[in-house]
């Protein structure tokens, strides 16, 4: 495929990065760019590629050879492993600088004159010295009273005014496109976006999120980012939010708040959303009890498999959660009635879908108490190889499951999502350091 020397932003997100032999690196999420104080276009310093992995690391433009239409190509398959830190001048086209308000001075297009007009798109080219800079920028005015997006104009970027560093610093910035990068992302690789982000933009694209995919997002956020992202919301925004998020993860959130902003927040939400989240708070963190979802997959013994099969199914359930069916006495709702056993996924599996759970139940495997320590906790999974447990109280009522993911994120250290073995320039498998800095 012929390479290119123009081409568009939004058009190099999701490209495959490969080396010179084909082999591949990643995908490009956005691109580094250094805006300049003068009128001179910004140069395009590299580019963001997401690894399989999920990290985000920075590959210099140097290093691009050739822009095809289904892939970037570099000219070395080494490339650092050092996770993408934004340096003071640097933007993110697609993250920050997309969706800013400008002005055109364009004596082609004087009908632009004072309009406020948006940026949809940059573009960039190569120039003689092989560097790539931001030639064209595509904007669009606002929407018309009609609801009708504004027409699109591409204008060369000498002809715009008002993009500079401190304009993207003002509030009241667009979230369209920055947005639309999102889409079909998973939670955790959106939450990983998020962070490359100044708080400033953090904080508007989390306010257009809908309750439902910002809870999700959050989820996956070190703790100070969850914390700055809901002290920052208006109560009853931020009551929504912990309401859609899962008990395990609110009560954990909420445990690194001060008592009165915590106790604030759980008189806004639900009073049933906010029951399984107090009694959560009640157990310390580092105990089944603070580790347990009080949401685990729970029928009664009248239960047949088919139903079984179907409830272990939800989406919403993690693989961890959908391992083992719990069965109890009436009522279902934790704290349950008697714990009568449990069902593995396995044994649902094999037999006849009209059986009914009760008969297949496994009675002998082992509980794990509310106030059982984190060290009793791993070695119960070692012990029966298992990804899932019940905590079950003194009296026999199921209270809810701890399983590996949430045993996994109080192992690891606090910091885990932000700082990895590999931060400094260790490289991926076979490959040597390339990097030295941004510029």
């Amino acid at each position: 495929m012929a390479a290119v020397s123009k081409v568009f932003v939004a058009r190099l997100a999701g490209l495959a990065v490969l080396g010179p032999d084909g082999e591949s690196i990643g995908r490009v999420r956005d691109l580094v760019l250094s805006l300049r104080f003068d009128s001179a276009p910004p140069r395009a310093l590299g580019l963001a590629v997401e690894l399989s992995t999920r990290r985000r690391i920075f590959v210099p433009m140097l290093r691009v050879t050739s822009i095809e239409p289904t892939s970037v190509n570099l000219n070395t398959g080494t490339v650092s492993m050092r996770r993408l830190n934004l340096r003071p001048g640097e933007s993110l086209a697609i993250g920050q600088i997309l969706d800013s308000r400008v002005q055109v001075v364009d004596p082609d297009l004087p009908e632009l004159a004072g309009a406020d007009m948006h940026v949809v798109d940059l573009g960039i080219e190569r120039n003689r010295t092989r560097d790539w800079v931001i030639s064209r920028v595509a904007l669009r005015g606002t929407r018309s009273r009609l609801g009708r997006r504004g027409e699109t104009h591409v204008v060369g970027w000498s002809s715009v005014r008002g993009l500079t560093h401190s304009s993207l610093e003002q509030p009241g910035q667009g979230v369209t496109q920055a947005l639309s990068q999102f889409e079909g992302m998973r939670a955790a690789d959106v939450a990983n976006a998020l962070r490359e982000l100044p708080s400033k933009r953090r904080q508007e694209i989390a306010g257009a999120l809908d309750d439902e995919r910002l809870a999700d997002v959050i989820q996956e956020l070190p703790v100070d980012d969850q914390t700055e992202l809901i002290g920052r919301m208006e109560v009853d925004r931020a009551a929504d939010v912990l309401e859609a998020m899962d008990p395990d993860d609110a009560a954990d959130l909420l445990g690194e708040l001060p008592d009165t902003e915590a106790e604030a927040l759980l008189q806004r939400m639900d009073p049933e959303e906010s029951a399984p989240v107090r009694r959560l708070l009640s157990h310390s963190p580092d105990t089944a009890g603070g580790l347990m979802t009080p949401e685990p997959l729970i029928v009664t013994a009248s239960t047949t498999i088919a139903e079984a099969l179907a409830r272990a199914r939800n989406p919403d359930l993690t693989p961890a959660s959908a391992s083992l069916t719990f069965v109890v006495r009436p009522p279902t709702a934790t704290p349950t009635g008697k714990y009568l056993g449990c069902v593995h996924l396995q044994a649902l599996l094999r037999e006849p879908p009209a059986d009914l759970v009760g008969g297949i139940l496994d009675t002998d495997l082992a509980r794990l108490g509310p106030e059982d320590s984190l060290e009793a906790v791993t070695r119960y999974f070692a012990t029966y190889n298992l990804v899932c447990g019940p905590v079950v109280d003194a009296e026999g009522h199921l209270l809810g499951a701890v399983t590996v993911d949430d045993l996994l994120d109080h192992l690891l250290p606090e910091d885990w999502r932000e700082n990895e073995p590999d931060d400094d320039d260790t490289v991926a498998a076979g490959r040597s350091r390339v990097r030295g800095g941004l510029s």
